[in-house]
């Protein structure tokens, strides 16, 4: 069994999950599909974990009691390499803490554990801050699941939709230079559907920072389809690369990046999550694998 990758199997899903960044970087469905986009040309990743920050930041600065530290976009984590602290055949579990490199980017102390489990057709991704110093911790954390579009050959792009849980009538937002733009904007969800287009996203991603749904169901009229669900995360984002690419990315967030006339301290940023000594915060997201789009 490699160190680098684990792989989950259970009711004909299977699951691989590198410890470079916690990252799950294939999910194959009963008859072998593979959904997740596998890191092309087009954009390098898979289901990059986004911590502790999700989107940018304003000069790319996180600052903290009057002093900057560099933070580029989304963080650092998806770039560092986490221990294995399970490997099971149908769950794993990886850590990440703070060390001395870590704190020059970010000066907290902090335990992220990242959780997966397959169940039956769906698999679940748990994750865990704990706030292991003296201070107060402000953080953000997101999932950047990107799944293949299509989900397979054959079926045209134009074809896919997203359908929320609820209906989803509040203006979205948008980003500018990979800052929040101040103003919201008319949302393109038609009650609980959004027809999917790569026009869609040249204004980059579509944002959901009032979110009524707790799940969204990404097909077409046939083929497999996926149901992203979520809990404890509050806003969404849906992205694929302007221009066109080969992914849709669905990602449950619990914070976002900083509105474009923000540069105050980190924890007053909005969005950001605020966790005691001692204290955790604990988000979970959910891709279940349908057979169809009924």
């Amino acid at each position: 069994m490699s160190e680098a990758r684990h792989t989950l199997r259970s009711g004909g899903l299977e699951a691989t999950i590198k410890a470079h960044g916690a990252e799950l970087c294939s999910l194959k469905d009963a008859q072998g599909v593979e959904l997740i986009w596998q890191a092309g040309a087009a954009w390098p990743r898979h289901a990059p974990l986004l911590f502790p920050i999700v989107g940018r930041l304003k000069n790319d600065e996180l600052r903290h009691q009057g002093k900057a530290y560099p933070m580029t976009q989304h963080g650092f984590a998806r770039d560092r390499v986490f221990d294995w602290t399970e490997r099971g055949a149908t769950s794993c579990s990886l850590v990440l803490r703070d060390s001395d490199t870590t704190r020059a980017r970010y000066p907290f102390a902090f335990r992220l554990a990242v959780h997966y489990r397959l169940q039956a057709a769906e698999l679940e991704v748990t994750l865990e801050i704990t706030n292991t110093g003296e201070e107060m911790l402000p953080a953000s954390i997101g999932a950047h699941p990107a799944f293949n579009w299509p989900l397979v050959e054959g079926v045209p792009k134009e074809s896919y939709r997203l359908t929320f849980s609820s209906a989803e009538v509040a203006p979205v937002r948008r980003l500018k230079d990979g800052l929040m733009r101040d103003k919201p904007e008319p949302t393109p969800i038609e009650g609980e559907m959004l027809a999917l287009s790569e026009r869609l996203f040249d204004d980059d991603a579509l944002i959901l920072d009032r979110l009524a749904s707790s799940s969204v169901r990404y097909g077409a009229d046939r083929g497999p389809s996926l149901q992203v669900s979520w809990h404890e995360f509050r806003e969404l984002g849906i992205w694929s690369k302007p221009g066109g690419a080969g992914f849709l990315c669905i990602e449950p967030w619990r914070g976002f990046a900083s509105p474009a006339d923000f540069d105050g301290e980190f924890a007053d940023k909005p969005g950001v999550l605020h966790i005691a000594p001692g204290g955790a915060e604990v988000v979970t997201y959910w891709i279940g694998v349908r057979c169809d789009f009924s």
